[in-house]
């Protein structure tokens, strides 16, 4: 039994090696709120949500997170740029320090747990420095009833200071900052951020190992939602996609906007209990439901708002990734608990700058392996320093940042996965149109939306069946009409009206898969390198 009273509301932080500590256990949203903006280290917004800094890092910092190689990681782990190793004896240092380093603060603890399918349950307790990061836990993960509490058993800790700086020299990091997995030990360790996306990767990267490694379960880097006949949809996307916003629609029920599992006994379960939206350009109009989640006990990140309280979401000023986390009832329309059925469509999202790709297309199971693995968007001019055009992005599995394990294991457990339950997969391009990032437009949601519910209720495919284009270079399949859609908007090369500057960069994009893809091929099948793009002369 935890050693907690219901008058102290605390518990001993002793045996994680923090001493003397003030804890602040299990508070609740308005507590934290009201302890932020008491300690100077947020302010109200005049949506009643709570608006914090997080300071030197905006988003993650892909470089400083590392996993400790040790008997359980060593040969299963893909090591490499992406998932770096780190000694278990200098974890067990830096762990040490940093707990030090909490000794005698106020400390804020709270008991939560991932995946809201019971068998795949996973308790975790989670200390921070800041009220507001364990406010951000609060919202992000499933929250337990009071009565769970009194016997709660943490199988993993998280660990929080963004307050510490790491010594390079001395702790074996790449500078002040790092987020360390010790599958061993159990524990997420985070320092020298306050960036909060950190925290959720950090136990969503842990999944991504546990989950296939040890309960025969696909994790994904995706968005759910379910109709009313109980149809799930899932959509694959990397962070600017429309992963958020495309799952939160108004006629369908919401699963989860981010991570999920695919079981054996084939549902699909969400991992977290609340939603962390990108709030750029935000607006009533195009995305009513995250707009209106944006209230007491939301947080806002890095936004830039007025005397009164009130957001500009179009100010970029501290960064791009300006960010919303909230607890998912504050959607409407949510499926609870957040599990679905086998999925009847699958979506891949790609924001693709240089406006090549179609708005929709069909994919082979081949193809479908091929851009699962390829993990395709675009980065666009202004988004990074020295970016002036368009450039390729590919991340392996729509979210190699966070996959422990090499691309194919996950790309082969979904292909299984996809024959197994008969499923429909497209290609949605949310990007560029009528040109490329600077010629053309961004696709307008509402054509993107009216595509997807068609896909869906299956009037795509009956409007198409056996009458689709084959696009030239990607070989996809392309529908020629769509119900609410104008016909010339399917056709890439149509709306550009310059075939030859469509085909020249076709072409390119296609080079560029083909070139990325070569770190794969000797794991890959005949059927996914046939769902590779076929070159013009």
């Amino acid at each position: 039994m935890i050693d907690h009273t219901q008058a102290s509301n605390t518990i001993s932080l002793e045996k994680y090696g923090i001493k003397n500590a003030k804890v602040q256990y299990q508070l609740s949203s308005e507590q934290l709120h009201k302890l932020t903006i008491e300690k100077g280290q947020g302010v109200e917004a005049s949506s009643g949500a709570l608006a914090v800094n997080t300071g030197e890092f905006t988003g993650r910092s892909p470089k400083d997170r590392f996993i400790v190689k040790d008997s359980i990681t060593e040969d299963r782990v893909w090591w490499g740029n992406i998932n770096i190793p780190f000694e278990s004896d200098a974890f067990e240092k830096l762990y040490n320090k940093v707990t030090d380093y909490l000794s005698g603060k106020e400390v804020f603890v709270r008991d939560s747990y991932a995946c809201a399918d019971e068998k795949y349950r996973l308790n975790i307790r989670v200390i921070t420095e800041f009220p507001w990061s364990n406010m951000f836990a609060q919202n992000m993960f499933l929250r337990p009833e009071p009565s769970e509490l009194e016997n709660f058993k943490p199988e993993w800790t998280i660990v929080n200071a963004p307050g510490f700086m790491s010594v390079p020299a001395e702790d074996g990091t790449r500078q002040h900052n790092f987020a360390i997995l010790d599958f061993t030990r159990k524990i997420a360790l985070i320092g020298g951020t306050g960036y909060t996306g950190e925290i959720k990767k950090g136990i969503f990267s842990a999944l991504n190992f546990i989950l296939p490694v040890f309960k025969n379960t696909l994790p994904m880097h995706c968005s759910a939602n379910v109709g009313k006949d109980g149809d799930t949809a899932i959509f694959f996307g990397l962070s600017g996609t429309g992963k958020t916003t495309l799952s939160a629609d108004p006629n369908r029920r919401l699963i989860g906007d981010d991570e999920h599992g695919w079981t054996k006994e084939n549902t699909v379960f969400n991992f977290e209990g609340g939603c962390y939206a990108k709030v750029i350009n935000l607006s009533a109009e195009n995305e009513p439901d995250i707009f209106n989640a944006i209230k007491p006990g939301a947080i806002l990140e890095n936004v830039i708002m007025d005397k009164d309280g009130h957001v500009d979401f179009e100010d970029i000023s501290i960064t791009q990734n300006t960010r919303v986390s909230y607890p998912i009832d504050h959607i409407d329309n949510i499926q609870v608990p957040s599990i679905g059925e086998n999925p009847k469509n699958i979506f891949f999202l790609t924001a693709d700058a240089f406006g090549v790709l179609p708005p929709i297309s069909k994919l082979t199971p081949g193809q479908a392996a091929y851009h699962f693995i390829s993990g395709y968007t675009a980065k666009v001019a202004g988004t990074e320093a020295g970016i002036d055009e368009p450039l390729p992005s590919f991340s392996a599995c729509f979210g190699a940042p966070f996959m422990p394990l090499h691309p194919t294991k996950y790309a082969e457990m979904l292909s299984a996965k996809m024959q197994e339950a008969g499923v429909n997969v497209w290609l949605v391009n949310t990007g560029w149109t009528g040109g490329p990032y600077g010629v053309g437009s961004r696709m307008k949601l509402k054509y993107t939306r009216a595509m997807i519910t068609a896909a869906m209720d299956g009037s795509l495919e009956a409007a198409n069946k056996n009458n689709y284009h084959e696009h030239s270079v990607f070989g996809v399949q392309q529908p020629k009409v769509c119900p609410n859609v104008p016909t010339e908007v399917l056709s890439p090369r149509k709306s550009w009206n310059n075939d030859e500057g469509y085909y020249k960069t076709a072409n390119k994009l296609a080079d560029s898969f083909k070139e990325n893809f070569k770190k794969f091929e000797e794991f890959a099948n005949a059927e996914i390198m046939a769902g590779a793009p076929k070159v013009r002369s």
